[in-house]
């Protein structure tokens, strides 16, 4: 097996030297004391850029420098509040355990700053590996991991640097597409253009999932109004906004509906009810999600259940094997019917 040589760890001696200042100045820096020793912001200031293009972090556990390795692994997660990301954490942690492996989760709420800030302090710890979830910058993160000579993988959201594993966004989002559509023609006599609605356009899985949009209408011989993709954002005010604006130009929306994420789903909901713009019982829905509750919304929501245990299975293959190739794994969602 061949094994990949890690970066050798930055040291305060390779800082001080890098910034030209004394080794008890830039320790003074690192643990905020620098004001009491009278050290000039500006030395300061060099002292923590130069720390962070190094990728270097203060280690809060002393304890570990006088082990081989720490069995300590990190993940960094956007949100909480979505049965997705809740089953990635839980599943992580079961198999990291498994490993013997110690596993520590943040959660940084898809905030860059918050989370180069939790990738600094896991590094502190002395992570073993880090693995960026839904990060907005991964190759930010793998850069600093990389610097200090810790492994990094990214999950959900690929990134250039490091291995990653992600759904199969575009081959999904096309069969749901196709899904959706073709309920239109059933219970509605007819098919014409979704709407898209959530996510981001700058992200790589909604950039995916709206080629895929695209393509399964390009199939059935539908063209696709460029108006109704509405990639506002995840959040529920997001969509519901989205969908105002869109009836504040005379459109009426269309009955069939793509939606990115049940977090957006949340804001469609709202808005039908609220409006009063269309009649619920004849939409007809798809959703680049999962959660049993959905059902009961009616509707005979179409889901896409991404396969979260087959893609932390491809995560721990990576990571057993040594290898920081940047592949890119992509892994197929499942897609689970309404209930008859």
């Amino acid at each position: 097996m061949n094994h990949v040589k890690q970066a050798k760890r930055t040291t305060i001696y390779d800082l001080a030297e890098l910034a030209g200042a004394s080794a008890s100045a830039v320790s003074a820096v690192l643990n905020g004391n620098w004001k009491k020793r009278r050290i000039s912001a500006q030395l300061a200031e060099k002292i923590m850029r130069i720390a962070e293009e190094q990728g270097y972090a203060l280690n809060m556990q002393a304890s570990l420098l006088r082990r081989e390795k720490s069995h300590i692994i990190g993940m960094l997660v956007p949100k909480y509040d979505n049965r997705y990301f809740g089953s990635i954490v839980e599943r992580f942690e079961d198999m990291a355990r498994e490993r013997g492996l110690f596993p520590i989760i943040t959660c940084t709420r898809r905030d860059p700053e918050l989370e180069i800030e939790a990738a600094r302090t896991m590094l502190s710890y002395q992570v073993e590996c880090l693995i960026a979830t839904g990060a907005t910058d991964p190759d930010r993160i793998a850069e600093m991991c990389a610097a200090a000579g810790v492994r990094s993988l990214n999950l959900d959201l690929p990134g250039a640097l490091a291995p990653s594993v992600i759904s199969d966004n575009f081959s999904g989002a096309r069969e749901l597409t196709t899904r959706v559509l073709s309920n239109c023609r059933e219970r509605l006599g007819e098919m014409q253009s979704l709407i898209f609605i959530g996510g981001r356009g700058s992200d790589h899985n909604t950039a995916e999932r709206i080629r895929g949009f695209r393509q399964a209408h390009a199939d059935l011989g539908v063209s696709v109004v460029d108006d109704n993709i509405l990639a506002c954002g995840y959040a529920p005010e997001k969509a519901e906004k989205a969908l105002d604006d869109l009836s504040s130009r005379g459109m009426t929306p269309a009955k069939g509906m793509f939606i990115n994420s049940t977090i957006s789903l949340e804001g469609v909901m709202r808005w039908i009810r609220r409006s009063g713009r269309l009649e619920e019982q004849e939409l007809v829905l798809g959703c680049f999600d999962w959660d049993p509750f959905v059902s009961l919304l009616g509707n005979d929501i179409e889901m896409v259940r991404q396969d979260v245990p087959e893609m932390l299975k491809k995560v721990f293959e990576i990571i057993e094997s040594g290898s920081n190739r940047p592949v890119l794994v992509q892994v197929p969602p499942l897609l689970a019917s309404p209930p008859l």
